[in-house]
C-alpha cells in the first residue's frame, strides 16, 4: 500500500471531522436555550456595559404620605407660621388634637381653634384665675378627670391638657346639644349675650377648615 496515499486520506479525514465540529458548535451557540440550561448560562451584555441589577424606584421613594398626614402637615405649617411657634411643637399639638378628637368625638380643628384663642399655643400658659396649659383648663373644676394623669400639674403636659380639654368640651356639647353654648360654658361666659368667645373660636376654625378641605380634595383627585 502506498504510504503517502494513506497519509493524505488521514489528513483529509481530520479536516472533515474538524469542519463537522465547528458546525456543531455554531449550531449550539445560535440555538436559544430554555429551561434549566438557559438559567445556568451567563447573560450576554453589550460591549462596554457591566451587568446591573434591576432596582425598584420604590426603594428610593420612601413611605407614601397618607391623606391624614398631609392634612395634619398642612395645618401644622399654617399654625406655626401664624403664631410663630416651632413646627415640631405644633406638629405634636396637632397630632394630639386629632387623637383626642377621635377619642371624644370632637372636631380636632375645633380643639385647635380653642388652643389658639386660649393660649396661642403656649403649653405652659397660666391665667390669673389658675387656668393652665394649651386649652386653659381650670383644675379645681376637673380634678376627677386629672386623677388618672397624676393631678393638676399634669395639665402642663400638652397631651394631657388636650385630652382633658377635649373631654370637657364634649361633655358640654352633650349637655347643651349646641356647640356655641358649649364654647361659652367652656370659657365661663354662659351668660354673656353676644357669645363673643364662641365667635372668636369659630373665626379661627374658619381659617383652618379650608386647609382640611384642600388636603382631602387632593387625595380624591
Amino acid at each position: 500500500m502506498d504510504v503517502s496515499l494513506v497519509r493524505r486520506a488521514y489528513v483529509g479525514l481530520k479536516s472533515v471531522l474538524a469542519l463537522v465540529g465547528v458546525a456543531a458548535l455554531a449550531a449550539v451557540t445560535l440555538v436559544p436555550f430554555e429551561g434549566d440550561v438557559a438559567k445556568a448560562l451567563p447573560l450576554r451584555h453589550e460591549a462596554g456595559f457591566a451587568p446591573t441589577k434591576a432596582i425598584s424606584a420604590v426603594a428610593f421613594a420612601g413611605p407614601v404620605e397618607t391623606a391624614l398626614e398631609r392634612e395634619q402637615r398642612s395645618i401644622t405649617s399654617f399654625i406655626a407660621k401664624r403664631y410663630r411657634v416651632s413646627d415640631t411643637a405644633v406638629a405634636a399639638f396637632v397630632a394630639a388634637a386629632y387623637r383626642a378628637g377621635e377619642q371624644y368625638s370632637v372636631d380636632p380643628l375645633l380643639i385647635l381653634a380653642i388652643m389658639a384663642i386660649e393660649s396661642r399655643y403656649n403649653p405652659v400658659a397660666e391665667s390669673t384665675v389658675g387656668a393652665k396649659g394649651l386649652m386653659q383648663v381650670l383644675p379645681k373644676y376637673h380634678l376627677d378627670k386629672l386623677s388618672d394623669h397624676g393631678g393638676e400639674d399634669a395639665l402642663l403636659e400638652p397631651e394631657v391638657n388636650i385630652q382633658v380639654g377635649a373631654q370637657i368640651l364634649r361633655e358640654y356639647q352633650r349637655r347643651f346639644r349646641d356647640t356655641e353654648t358649649a364654647l361659652q360654658v367652656y370659657a365661663g361666659a354662659f351668660a354673656e349675650p353676644s357669645a363673643a368667645y364662641a365667635a372668636k373660636v369659630f373665626a379661627e376654625l374658619a381659617r383652618l377648615e379650608p386647609l382640611r378641605q384642600k388636603a382631602r380634595k387632593a387625595q380624591s383627585a
